[in-house]
């Protein structure tokens, strides 16, 4: 399988860099604004799915047939007051180097609002690196279903990959799109249940995948 490993995608959010938290916030608050209780933990155990998708996990059918539009507006306009305190992590840029220079295509696959993604891409100066990325904008149906792993394979035009996510909804996208995945603890998943979700293998964060890329990992695997 090594060898037909051609491209490696990786979620952005809470992979690159640290945002789940701040994801978990803003949604705290806009439920609190539309007059929903609905715990933290909670929340963050949602956080990697699609927004289209968050609002019944954690509420019901009825909360976003009737409020799921106005939720994901007040959620941007929180966000968008959280955003600035976004940082990557220490690994981040290491580790892409290390795939490209491994000679892998790397796609960064967010399902976030494009202006969000454009400011993650700056804060590790993604763009540079990558051949190329993803938004809300390029999948019908966001995570866990497969559309946005395929949208991400087919701008690179590579035969096959791993995906690289911090969240169980990644490790679920990447064998519905029939993909092995990498789980990384930034998170806040565990190791057991990443592996559970079906995560191959599991690591501390981009610095120690970077590590293991450097000593071979996927040319093993």
């Amino acid at each position: 399988m090594a060898d037909m490993i051609d491209t490696v995608i990786l979620d952005v959010d809470g992979t690159l860099v640290d945002s789940n938290y701040h994801h978990s916030l803003a949604w705290s608050r806009a439920f609190s604004r539309c007059g929903l209780d609905v715990p933290l933990w909670r929340i963050h155990r949602a956080i990697g799915m699609g927004g289209d998708k968050l609002v019944a996990e954690v509420t019901d059918q009825g909360t976003e047939e009737q409020q799921g539009d106005a939720l994901r507006d007040k959620w941007t306009e929180e966000f968008d007051q959280l955003i600035g305190e976004v940082r990557p992590f220490a690994g981040t840029r290491p580790l892409l180097d290390t795939l490209k220079e491994r000679g892998l295509l790397v796609v960064l696959a967010s399902s976030g609002q494009t202006q969000h993604v454009e400011t993650f891409l700056d804060l590790f100066d993604g763009r540079s690196v990558a051949d190329a990325w993803t938004t809300a904008d390029d999948a019908e149906e966001s995570k866990p279903a497969a559309d946005l792993l395929h949208a991400a394979l087919d701008r690179v035009h590579g035969s096959s990959a791993v995906m690289v996510g911090d969240a169980t909804w990644d490790a679920r996208a990447a064998g519905a799109a029939g993909m092995p995945s990498l789980g990384l603890r930034t998170g806040g998943f565990g190791e057991a249940e990443l592996i559970e979700a079906g995560a191959a293998a599991v690591f501390e964060g981009p610095a120690a995948l970077r590590d293991a890329v450097a000593e071979g990992l996927l040319q093993r695997w």
